[in-house]
């Protein structure tokens, strides 16, 4: 049985060139930069050169701009945490929107307990935030609005650059969570007008435990992790070389072919779309049709839970999910399509596909031909189904 891998939003395997730059981390290069002798000084140009690359492939002013952090979990918490720390004298209200990653929404809620007022703006059925409701919600005791650049779960991209030039007017700090875009998508901090971007290298082939957080020069940021002086103070571990190297090089990488990846990408995604809608019946695509990333498909089937839609395509040789991994273990429909209008029976029949730059349109074809069949399968089973078809 062939073993096919649509679940890119969830992780993506380490390209076999970010991987070679990596393993003399392990062995040869093993000092700690923050020694002055030979070993060290030699892994802290390695960070360095590392620091200058990935500011240079995001459009930062200086290398400076940019902390390594171990994932964009924690680059999201650094921002948000940091930021209203630095910031409280001048105000306690921060607005995000309904869709973002738990790393926001649990951070937030966090927050809130600590004092902070936070307005969470909803979206369209399209999964869209409206610029004007960030606009208006807008006080004199805001100090941070935290939007996604695009989602996890149904992949629309949302409109950063309208929101921060009127932001940046304002002079308000602005936030996304860019973990799902960087590496799919074109992201150059200066044209999205943001002051902090997090992301994660484990989403465009990098190594996992690693990531960064764009924290434009001047901006005032309190410490999240305490302890050594690394990272200009901060924050606060002994470097992981290896895994800064390897993001460095992987994005370096996915921007040398971002034009490709995504003409490849987004003609698979809207060839699997299309054929869905015309083939199978009762079904919902979520999300904007197109202002949404390459690589993501999100569909509704009623009458069906996902569970049991990912189990059978698992039986099937096919990997793929029903909203986000973090939180797969969960038995609470996607907040995200909840926070779209959509009903809970229908969240609950969700399927995420997201896919890579590795897949064929073979891999799509076998897809389309297996996943009718669990649809059918699956809907003969449900009562539900039965009752809406003799009530036609």
């Amino acid at each position: 049985m062939q073993k096919i891998y649509f679940d890119h939003a969830a992780t993506t395997p380490v390209d076999p060139e970010v991987l070679q730059v990596m393993l003399p981390y392990y062995t040869e290069s093993f000092g700690n930069p923050s020694s002055i002798h030979w070993f060290g000084r030699e892994n802290r140009k390695a960070v360095e050169d590392a620091r200058l690359m990935v500011a240079k492939e995001l459009g930062a002013n200086e290398p400076s701009e940019i902390v390594f952090t171990g994932c964009g979990s924690e680059s999201d918490n650094m921002a948000l945490k940091g930021i209203v720390s630095a910031h409280k004298d001048k105000g306690n209200h921060i607005i995000t929107s309904t869709i973002e990653h738990h790393a926001v929404l649990d951070a937030c809620k966090y927050l809130e307990k600590q004092g902070f007022e936070v307005t969470y703006i909803p979206v369209n059925t399209e999964g869209m935030v409206d610029p004007q409701e960030v606009f208006q919600a807008l006080t004199d005791r805001t100090i941070l609005v935290s939007i996604m650049h695009a989602n996890n779960e149904v992949g629309v991209i949302q409109p950063i650059a309208d929101i921060g030039k009127v932001l940046r007017e304002r002079k308000i700090l602005f936030h996304t969570d860019a973990v799902q875009s960087v590496g799919s998508i074109p992201v150059n901090v200066n044209d999205l007008s943001v002051d902090l971007l997090s992301l994660s290298a484990h989403k465009f082939y990098g190594p996992k435990g690693v990531g960064a957080l764009y924290i434009r020069k001047g901006t005032l940021i309190h410490s999240f992790l305490h302890g050594g002086g690394q990272e200009r103070n901060r924050r606060a571990g002994t470097e992981n070389i290896a895994g800064i190297v390897g993001l460095a090089r992987a994005l370096q990488l996915a921007n040398e072919h971002i034009a490709e990846n995504q003409a490849k990408i987004s003609y698979l995604r809207d060839y699997f779309i299309d054929n869905v809608l015309k083939h199978i019946e009762h079904v919902h695509l979520n999300g904007h049709r197109t202002q949404r990333l390459p690589g993501n498909i999100n569909f509704s089937f009623e009458y069906i839970e996902g569970e049991s839609l990912l189990l059978n395509l698992d039986l099937k040789g096919v990997a793929a999910s029903s909203g986000s991994a973090c939180t797969s273990g969960s038995l609470e429909p996607s907040h995200v399509l909840l926070a779209m209008g959509i009903s809970p029976e229908i969240a609950h029949g969700s399927l995420r596909l997201t896919l890579g730059k590795s897949n064929s349109k073979e891999e799509i074809d076998y897809l389309l031909v297996v996943l009718p069949e669990i649809v059918n399968k699956l809907r003969a089973m449900s009562p539900l189904y039965d009752s809406s078809r003799a009530s036609v």
